[in-house]
């Protein structure tokens, strides 16, 4: 693989690569007005995009906010469906062939076949060789403090820099960044955006390397900006979380929550919704909590005749799926 991208903007952007977006952003979104609308002249629009982008005359829409309460309460940012498609064109055609495979093995955000359920049996995993090789040990559990918020633009601008050389590409980097504005506020990246989760994770693959190669920690887990570390001492896990919380201030400007702490293994490790030991799994407290309170909210809405039983099932199905992985 090459060092950095190279010549790759143009030869990528063609009219059948940005219907490919688009399938890929209308997906289980088929009936919403935005994806009607655009649909109606779906050759024009997407000619028309392909010109902007081409001519550099794209510019991000304007985000629409809401607030969402669930695993907690969070603003969320969405674009237009135009900008949509071409976030997922920009993921699919630079980020996913040429950036994640640089990632180290134990990274599961925001990857294909990754994901929680494999980050938690990973960690298992490492817990189960750890507790053979050396008996009893620590675990260091730490997430970075309103992180999504605390994403430096220039910081990350500069990282993605690192991977890219075609020049029209970087141009187009900058854009997607920044909004296309002269944003005072260089802090912080939409969580609604399809990009945002791919930047984000290249933003902490910085961590990533820094611990694995660097560090040289073995046992190292992450899931976006939670992660775990397996140590011998409770002394390694005070000195490895002083490197950490330096590095990450120094070079992503970012803090350590103040929840992060170390603690003998024989507590459990709670991590992407489950509460794990060397010998089993259990769900976390706050799982079986919402659990129930859906299961009471949806017998309300049931009576009312208001349940959308559609959405019900597919929590089900979810909640079912983490059953299995215990």
């Amino acid at each position: 693989m090459p060092k950095k991208i190279k010549n790759t903007f143009y030869k990528n952007l063609t009219f059948e690569k940005l219907y490919l977006a688009h399938k890929r952003a209308r997906n289980h979104k088929t009936y919403k007005s935005d994806v009607v609308e655009f649909e109606i002249d779906l050759e024009r629009n997407l000619t028309f995009l392909l010109n902007d982008i081409a001519n550099h005359t794209y510019r991000v829409g304007k985000y629409k906010e809401f607030k969402i309460y669930e695993p907690k309460e969070r603003i969320i940012q969405a674009l237009p469906y135009k900008d949509r498609i071409v976030h997922q064109w920009y993921v699919e055609e630079f980020i996913k062939p040429y950036i994640l495979p640089r990632f180290i093995n134990t990274n599961f955000a925001c990857l294909e076949n990754k994901g929680t359920h494999k980050a938690v049996e990973q960690l298992q995993n490492y817990m189960r060789i750890f507790k053979r090789n050396y008996g009893d040990f620590w675990i260091l559990k730490c997430d970075i403090s309103k992180f999504f918020y605390n994403i430096d633009k220039n910081i990350l601008f500069d990282i993605l820099s690192k991977y890219i050389a075609d020049k029209k590409l970087l141009d187009f980097t900058h854009l997607l960044i920044f909004d296309g504005t002269d944003n005072m506020n260089k802090k912080g990246i939409p969580i609604g955006n399809y990009t945002s989760q791919f930047f984000a994770n290249i933003y902490m693959n910085e961590l990533d390397q820094y611990v694995k190669h660097i560090l040289k920690c073995k046992y190292y887990v992450r899931y976006m900006d939670d992660f775990i570390i397996l140590l011998k001492t409770k002394q390694e896990c005070i000195e490895i979380k002083k490197l950490i919380e330096k590095f990450i201030d120094s070079h992503l400007e970012l803090k350590l929550n103040d929840k992060s702490r170390y603690y003998p293994y024989s507590m459990g490790v709670n991590f992407c919704g489950y509460r794990t030991f060397t010998t089993h799994r259990l769900l976390r407290v706050s799982s079986k909590t919402k659990i129930k309170n859906n299961v009471k909210k949806w017998n309300k809405l049931w009576h009312l005749n208001k349940l959308n039983t559609k959405q019900a099932i597919m929590s089900i199905n979810s909640w079912l799926r983490s059953f299995k992985s215990l």
